[in-house]
């Protein structure tokens, strides 16, 4: 006998004891679920609209937060620019005063609060300043920091 022929009854029982297993596991599952195809089909519809239904609620919820990411950069971006036009609107009016220079006086403006830092010449100079600064619309606050310098 050759060493293949040895074999074949082996592979053969193994064979049987596979397709014996897969019958009886597939009778199990058939025991366990007693719903006809129209159920099954109809159960399997369910879970599928579920899934749609769950999917289209992210959606909606992603969407609603990248509005309001998006609203949340624009205002951003806005707050941005109405504070670059007061520091220059404050700039070109403390440059226009004789006494006030605004090469000496650093402007900074965030949401429309302004902070004046530098020097002044004299007390009289420094108030006028941030009267100055006050006038200019949109100017919430003013911070005036500026020192009196009689090298100014």
């Amino acid at each position: 006998m050759n060493a293949r022929n040895s074999f074949r009854p082996l592979t053969m029982a193994t064979l049987v004891a596979a397709v014996f297993a897969a019958s009886t596991l597939a009778a199990c599952d058939r025991g366990s679920d007693q719903r006809t195809a129209g159920q099954k089909v109809d159960s399997a519809i369910a879970r599928a609209q579920q899934k749609i239904d769950n999917a289209r609620s992210d959606v909606a919820q992603g969407t609603a937060e990248a509005r309001r990411d998006m609203k949340d950069a624009a205002q951003d971006a806005k707050d941005a620019v109405t504070d670059a036009t007061i520091t220059a609107s404050v700039n070109a009016k403390l440059a226009s005063d004789k006494e006030l220079s605004a090469l000496r006086i650093n402007v900074d403006t965030v949401e429309g609060r302004v902070a004046l830092r530098g020097s002044a010449p004299n007390p009289a100079a420094r108030d006028r300043a941030t009267q100055i600064a006050s006038s200019v619309d949109g100017v919430r606050s003013v911070e005036n920091q500026l020192v009196i310098s009689s090298k100014s």
